[in-house]
């Protein structure tokens, strides 16, 4: 199966964003990508709340949501959207960061909120409360499909391996990373987490990302990554926004938990 990750640049205009993901979806499905992905927040890159409340949408109106939709139908091919920054009706105001699994008659197949939200301090001149503005959600998930028994994350999920472990005993093959990491985290966590999330499970790791400068105070790592159940990358982006393409051969997921089965040696035990 040849999946197609596409790193993005995204910025505060949704419309501008959609453009450009429309033309690597065309460029990944052109070069015989049956499951493209897409980064987080692939529809808007902003810190700005009152921007945000402004031009996002709830799902059923979402004209990102919708245009993608339209066009894995038209391509006829399998699309993870990484995620969209979407209106909810909350009594908060909160939005949801919600990743879409559409399939090739244009369908959402699965729907996936990011559970772990991200309040960090990265640095002291950078900080970080996703959970000001967006929901978490509440139920980790899994999709059987014609290209793979797909399991969804996003970003800073990766740091929870419960949630990985949960996906490859559900049955997934593939764990989708959807990220928009910073440039600290990034060089210094992204390859290794993502490649101990594939060792632990025995998991395809699809992990597309955002990049590069985003807005004078917003700059994320980029690297797209794609690695094998043995914790091998075979694919890395670099930095630059476009369509990296990776041929994945499932039956290696088999082989390897063969080798190492430790999704079936774990026990429970007395917290110290």
């Amino acid at each position: 199966m040849r999946a197609g990750l596409v790193q993005l640049t995204s910025g505060a205009d949704p419309e501008a964003n959609l453009a450009i993901t429309l033309g690597y979806l065309r460029e990944a499905a052109a070069g015989g990508a049956e499951l493209v992905l897409t980064p987080e927040v692939t529809n808007i890159v902003t810190s700005d709340r009152e921007h945000q409340r402004a031009v996002l949408h709830l799902e059923a109106d979402d004209p990102t949501l919708a245009a993608l939709s339209a066009e894995a139908q038209a391509l006829g091919t399998w699309l993870m959207i990484g995620s969209l920054a979407l209106k909810t009706g909350d009594a908060d105001g909160r939005f949801a960061n919600r990743s879409f699994l559409i399939s090739p008659e244009g369908m959402i197949a699965a729907r996936y909120d990011k559970i772990h939200m991200f309040d960090v301090d990265v640095t002291a001149a950078e900080t970080h409360r996703e959970s000001a503005a967006f929901r978490p959600g509440t139920r980790a998930v899994v999709t059987d499909t014609p290209v793979g028994k797909i399991g969804q994350t996003i970003c800073y999920d990766v740091r929870f391996p419960e949630l990985f472990h949960r996906l490859a005993t559900a049955g997934a093959e593939i764990i989708t990373v959807p990220a928009a990491f910073t440039p600290v985290t990034g060089a210094a966590h992204w390859e290794t987490l993502l490649r101990a999330r594939a060792i632990e499970t025995g998991c395809f790791i699809l992990a597309p990302a955002q990049t590069g400068q985003h807005s004078a105070t917003r700059a994320t790592h980029g690297r797209s990554l794609a690695i094998s159940p043995w914790g091998r990358v075979l694919a890395d982006a670099g930095t630059a926004p476009g369509v990296t393409l990776v041929d994945l051969n499932l039956s290696d997921v088999d082989t390897t938990r063969g080798r190492i089965p430790s999704l079936s040696h774990r026990r429970e035990f007395e917290s110290p």
